[in-house]
C-alpha cells in the first residue's frame, strides 16, 4: 500500500508540490437523512492537475460481482455482513499525509479562520483507496489462512469491497464461519457488522449490536414481506426470492432520456435481459436514424417506447428463486449446467440453467442470462448465432470458475421454444 503512495508522492514533489488541500462536501443518503458522509473531492483540479491525476489505482483486486451473487445462491443458509468504515480502517504513511490536507471551520462558522487538518486514513474519493483497502483485506485473509481457513476463504473470495455475501450448507458451519470471520477481522481492528441471515439459529450467535439495525429488513417473524438489498438486488428473506423494485423517473422521450431510463435497470445477473434488450433496440434504431441527443423520439419508435414503459410496473412481479436447490428437494444424484443461445437480426443472447436431478424429480433454476443488440452492420444469422454461442461458452467458463458446486455435466445448445429444459 505504501508503495503506491510513495510513487504518487514522488510525482507530486517532482512538480514542486509538497502539500495538497482537498475540497470536501457532505452527502446525505435519501433513505438515511439522519446520517451524513463527508466526501473528499480528489478530482478537483488546481493549476490543471488534481490529486487523483497522480494517485495510482493499483491492480483490480475486487471480486467479480456476478460470481459473488451466484455463490450466494448455492446453499440454503445465506449470510450477509459489512465492514464498518472500511477505507478508514487502513492508515496512510505519515510522510504522505501532507497530500491529504483539508480546511475545516469549527461549528461550520465560515467567518472564523479555518484550521488545517490531515487525514491519517484512506478516504472516499481517492482513486487509490479501493485498491489499498482490498489489498489489506486479502492480505489479512492470507495471513490467517491456516488458523482460520473458513473465514479466510470467505474474506478472500466473497467480499465485494466492504460487503460480504456467502451461502452455507449447514447451520454449524455457518455459525463457525460467523465466529471465525469476526475474530479474524478483529485482529486487524476491522469491525464486521450489519449481519443478515435467513436462518434464526445463525442469527442467535450474532450479538444484536452486530446485526442489521433496520428490523423491517431482517425480521423473520412478521407476516409482511421484507426485502433486503443484496449488492443492489432485492432479496425477500422469508420466501428466498430475488425481485426488482425499480423506480421509474419521469424523463423526456429523447435519446438522452431513453438512455438514462434503460440504464437505470440494475440487473447484474441478466434476469431482465429480454425486457432491457427491447429498450436497447429502440436506442439503436434512434442512432441509426441520426436522432440527436435532445431531439424527440420519432413517431416510428414512440409507440414501441410507450409500450415498453407500460411494462415497467410488471418488473416488480418478476421473482427468481434465491437458492439453486429448493428445500426438501431430496438427495441430489446429479447436477448439470445447461446453456442455451440464439440470435436474430435485431439481437442475440443466452441463458444458463442449473438442472438438479434427484431420485424423485428434476428441478431447474435460471442462473444468469445475457442479451445484446445485433451490430448495426449487416451480419448473417449463422454468424450471429455463432456469436451467441461464443457468449454462452464464455458464461459457461465463468460459472465453472466461480461456482463451488460439483457439476456433473455441461451442455450447450441452441435455444428452442419447446426446449426440454422446461420439462421434467
Amino acid at each position: 500500500m505504501s508503495l503506491k503512495m510513495v510513487m504518487q508522492r514522488k510525482q507530486l514533489t517532482s512538480k514542486g508540490m509538497v502539500t495538497w488541500y482537498i475540497p470536501h462536501h457532505s452527502v446525505y443518503h435519501p433513505k438515511k437523512p439522519e446520517k451524513i458522509r463527508v466526501v473528499f473531492d480528489c478530482s478537483a483540479k488546481h493549476e490543471g492537475t488534481s490529486l487523483n491525476d497522480h494517485l495510482l489505482t493499483g491492480p483490480d483486486m475486487i471480486n467479480d460481482l456476478a460470481g459473488i451473487l451466484c455463490r450466494f445462491r448455492e446453499h440454503k443458509i445465506a449470510i450477509m455482513c459489512d465492514v464498518e468504515k472500511m477505507f478508514h480502517r487502513f492508515h496512510v504513511s505519515p510522510e504522505d499525509r501532507d497530500f491529504l490536507r483539508f480546511l475545516w471551520w469549527k461549528d461550520g462558522n465560515t467567518n472564523t479562520e479555518p484550521k488545517e487538518y490531515r487525514m491519517r486514513v484512506h478516504i472516499f474519493g481517492a482513486v487509490s483507496s479501493p485498491g489499498c483497502a482490498n489489498y489489506g483485506m486479502k492480505y489479512l485473509a492470507s495471513e490467517h489462512e491456516k488458523e482460520y481457513p473458513l473465514a479466510s476463504s470467505f474474506i478472500n473470495k466473497n467480499f465485494y469491497v466492504d460487503d460480504g455475501l456467502i451461502s452455507i450448507d449447514s447451520v454449524n458451519k455457518a455459525k463457525q464461519l460467523v465466529t471465525e470471520a469476526q475474530e479474524v477481522c478483529a485482529k486487524a481492528k476491522l469491525r464486521l457488522h450489519k449481519f443478515v441471515s435467513n436462518n434464526k439459529e445463525v442469527l442467535s450467535v450474532i450479538p444484536e449490536t452486530e446485526r442489521a439495525s433496520n428490523p423491517n429488513d431482517v425480521s423473520l417473524n412478521s407476516s409482511e414481506k421484507h426485502l433486503q438489498s443484496v449488492l443492489g438486488v432485492k432479496w425477500n428473506i422469508e420466501d428466498d426470492m430475488f425481485s426488482f423494485n425499480v423506480t421509474l423517473k419521469e424523463r423526456p422521450a429523447t435519446r438522452r432520456g431513453i438512455l438514462a431510463t434503460v440504464a437505470s435497470v440494475y440487473d447484474p445477473l441478466g434476469f431482465l435481459s429480454p425486457y432491457t434488450l427491447t429498450g436497447k433496440q429502440i436506442l439503436q434504431e434512434m442512432c441509426k436514424r441520426g436522432v440527436e441527443w435532445d431531439e424527440p423520439i420519432p413517431c416510428a419508435q414512440k409507440t414501441k417506447w410507450e409500450a415498453w414503459l407500460r411494462e415497467w410496473d410488471n418488473l416488480q412481479n418478476v421473482q427468481i428463486p434465491g437458492c439453486f436447490v429448493p428445500e426438501n428437494l431430496g438427495k441430489v444424484r446429479k447436477t448439470e449446467m445447461h446453456h442455451f443461445s440464439d440470435a436474430s437480426n435485431s439481437g442475440y443472447g443466452q441463458c444458463s440453467y442449473i438442472r438438479i436431478v434427484t431420485n424423485e424429480q428434476v428441478h431447474c433454476t435460471l442462473v444468469m442470462g445475457k442479451a445484446r443488440v445485433a451490430p448495426t452492420r449487416i451480419i448473417t444469422i449463422p454468424r450471429l448465432e455463432l456469436t451467441a454461442a461464443c457468449v454462452s461458452a464464455t458464461v459457461s467458463n465463468f460459472l465453472k470458475e466461480e461456482l463451488e458446486l460439483k457439476i456433473d455435466g455441461v451442455f450447450l445448445d441452441r435455444f428452442k421454444s419447446d426446449a426440454w429444459i422446461h420439462k421434467k
